[in-house]
């Protein structure tokens, strides 16, 4: 049979869709599969649009009970789950018009709805139908993983995946991981009316995080009621009286309505047969070269389903590069030297590049910290956001190694530095510029100009000229 498609992606989430849309527009032929009957993947569905969805709903909740520090008189009668799901499927069907099938047919791809493998090294077969392709992309992302716990199939658990179906609220809830996923929803859920309890492998929440900048987030959880118990793994759990309780490996016993399980995810790969394909997978899914090619180099493999960095604009960005070697010539390598990323609990914590031990492990004494908090910014004030920081980690002479933030907006305020270190710009372009007053964004050039302070601080001899200078012209009289 002679090749039909220049490229036939599985996967229609970030990734897939990418790739789709650039490569029909590039007139090549294109075919999208996808196993569930929509487009959208797991972000559209199940992960960052009906989390920050949810997070939105509670927020404004949590900003009610805090009217009274303005002066308003407001107060919350009842919270009803149903109608702030109602909100978040919304959404979810707002934005499924940009990812829709009319969507995609319009610009010239074949979407194939049907769970399909593998046959050999150049066809995939879905609905009995046998596709041959010059090039294959795999974007078939992953799941949430299911840690050995005894007992917690049978007593039954939440994920990211259903949660947003729940007929009602749960009264008590136990997050087990702490990860982006785990904080956010349970704030979220904390806010609408659940008691949460949070169940933390490690020292502190968002283990990958600046320790001080997720010790802020930590902080501000306990504070609005939620417990965290730290380095702490559930063991079994157990169904008493209709709830669930969870043993630990410390002995406590956590009884609640619900378990949302956030602790990890695994790669979607094991029904494509990629054995019979010549793919590899390792630990942490399928094996990819710097050009995201397989071990068979006319498939290729973007997203989740990679590893790596598992965020949404990561997968799509893999798959425009996967798409154009896949199509054009394999000359393009994925660049991962700057990806931000944020974690949208309140207040936000955004990173891009190293830790402050990271750096130091890499460039030792030539390293300098420069740090600014939101309780010195004047419109955090004015919001009553006064809460965290921004940490710059630069060399001395300006390059900018990482950014850490912490507060407001923190997954806005980041990008100015992802600018600056994209285009290899010193921190003192974030100080040069002119930025409104009074914004948030001034962190920025504040925490920047740290950088002027302290080497200035250290520099005796410049000190002491400046010094015999001003005393030379006030000698003169002028």
């Amino acid at each position: 049979m002679a090749v039909e498609y220049d490229l036939v992606i599985i996967g229609g989430g970030s990734a897939g869709l990418v790739a789709a849309s650039a490569g029909a527009q590039l007139n090549a032929k294109v075919a999208l599969v996808e196993k569930e009957p929509r487009l959208g993947g797991d972000c559209l569905h199940y992960g960052c649009v009906p989390s920050k969805s949810l997070i939105h709903a509670a927020r404004v909740a949590h900003e009610v009970r805090q009217a009274a520090t303005y002066g308003i008189d407001a107060s919350i009668h009842d919270i009803h789950i149903r109608k702030a799901l109602g909100h978040v499927h919304r959404v979810i069907d707002t934005i499924q018009v940009h990812d829709s099938t009319e969507r995609f047919e319009s610009l010239g791809v074949e979407v194939i709805y049907g769970e399909g493998q593998f046959r050999d090294r150049q066809t995939f077969e879905v609905n009995g139908r046998q596709l041959k392709a010059r090039t294959y992309l795999i974007a078939t992302g992953g799941r949430p993983g299911l840690p050995p716990i005894t007992g917690l199939k049978e007593a039954g658990y939440l994920t990211n995946v259903n949660v947003f179906s729940i007929e009602q609220r749960p009264q008590s809830l136990a997050v087990i991981g702490a990860g982006p996923i785990g904080c956010e929803l349970g704030q979220a859920f904390a806010r609408l009316g659940s008691q949460v309890t949070m169940i933390a492998s490690r020292d502190h929440i968002l283990p990958q995080e600046e320790p001080e900048a997720a010790r802020v987030v930590q902080a501000q959880m306990e504070s609005e009621g939620i417990q965290i118990l730290t380095e702490t793994r559930a063991k079994e759990v157990l169904v008493k009286n209709g709830q669930k309780v969870i043993v630990t490996n410390t002995g406590d016993r956590v009884t609640v309505d619900e378990i949302l399980v956030a602790a990890g995810r695994v790669p979607n790969v094991e029904s494509l047969n990629l054995q019979a394909a010549g793919v590899d997978v390792g630990k942490e899914g399928i094996v990819v070269n710097a050009k995201l090619q397989t071990s068979n180099p006319k498939i290729y493999a973007a997203g989740d389903v990679i590893g790596g960095y598992q965020f949404t604009h990561v997968a799509g960005y893999e798959g425009a590069v996967a798409m154009q070697n896949a199509l054009i010539l394999p000359t393009k390598k994925a660049d991962y030297r700057v990806i931000p990323w944020a974690t949208f609990t309140e207040p936000e914590l955004a990173r891009v590049g190293f830790t402050e031990e990271q750096a130091r492990k890499r460039y030792g004494d030539d390293l300098m910290v420069l740090r600014h908090d939101f309780d010195h910014v004047d419109r955090a004030l004015a919001e009553g956001a006064g809460i965290g920081f921004a940490k710059f980690i630069t060399r001395k002479n300006g390059e900018i190694l990482g950014a850490h933030m912490v507060g407001p907006a923190a997954g806005e305020l980041i990008h100015e530095v992802v600018l600056a270190m994209s285009y290899k710009l010193k921190v003192g372009a974030l100080k040069s510029i002119i930025h409104i007053y009074p914004t948030l964004a001034e962190i920025n050039s504040k925490t920047a100009l740290q950088l002027t302070k302290q080497t200035y601080a250290k520099n005796t001899r410049l000190q002491n000229l400046l010094r015999r200078f001003f005393d030379f012209r006030r000698s003169l009289g002028r």
